[in-house]
């Protein structure tokens, strides 16, 4: 069965174009919203399994739009943001917020298409390189430095390693652990840093120095 859509923009235009492009996909568009103040109750009258979020909106922006979803739903839908320029402030504050990823405006369909099937089968959208650029810029350290510093060595490690792209099965291999253990070691780190996906963890390692962008190649 298809994953399902709600569409978030402020503009009818670029909303026809994604329902037309989504449902040509085999991807059916249960919702829209104009602003992201709508996004929580539409989210709740049309339960999709994913929202493409604008990350700018007049009025609620798709920052805030993401915070309210994690905050107020125990199982929220996966959140795509949507931007303009993938260097976006907007964006790192999106994926700090819970989003499981972001696409450029001008991606082309079948990279949308895929992008939506990935999140919903519950697997992060990580670009590292792109990741990279929107964390460079800052210092790192901050509030979650200290929640960074009760990672285990391994568990670091571990981050580290997600922070270049890879899948669990392939972090098993590169560590030559099982899978198991690789799964184990993801939640704990989760939990430490309180993030709900991995790229959220991956900025938050950024932020607090266990990642640091010449460290990580651009896999």
């Amino acid at each position: 069965m298809s994953p399902t859509v709600l569409l978030a923009d402020d503009e009818p235009l670029v909303r026809t174009g994604l329902r037309a492009l989504l449902e040509q996909q085999g991807l059916p568009v249960v919702g829209e919203a104009a602003d992201g103040g709508e996004v929580l109750a539409e989210v709740r009258r049309s339960r999709p399994d994913v929202v493409l979020m604008d990350v700018r909106m007049p009025g609620t922006d798709g920052i805030e739009a993401t915070r309210q979803l994690v905050a107020a739903l125990a199982e929220p839908p996966k959140i795509l943001v949507v931007t303009t320029f993938d260097n976006d402030d907007y964006v790192h504050e999106a994926l700090l917020a819970g989003a499981s990823g972001f696409l450029l405006k001008r991606a082309r369909k079948e990279e949308i298409a895929h992008a939506v099937r990935t999140v919903a089968a519950g697997e992060s959208l990580l670009f590292p390189a792109a990741i990279r650029r929107l964390v460079s810029a800052r210092p790192p350290g901050g509030k979650h430095a200290r929640a960074a510093k009760t990672l285990t060595r391994r568990e670091a490690e571990v981050l580290r390693l997600i922070a270049t792209g890879l899948s669990n099965q392939d972090i098993a291999a590169a560590l030559v652990i099982s899978l198991e253990t690789v799964k184990s070691h993801v939640g704990n780190i989760f939990t430490k840093l309180g993030a709900g996906n991995r790229s959220q963890a991956v900025v938050i390692a950024y932020e607090a120095g266990v990642v640091r962008p010449g460290h990580v190649d651009g896999r």
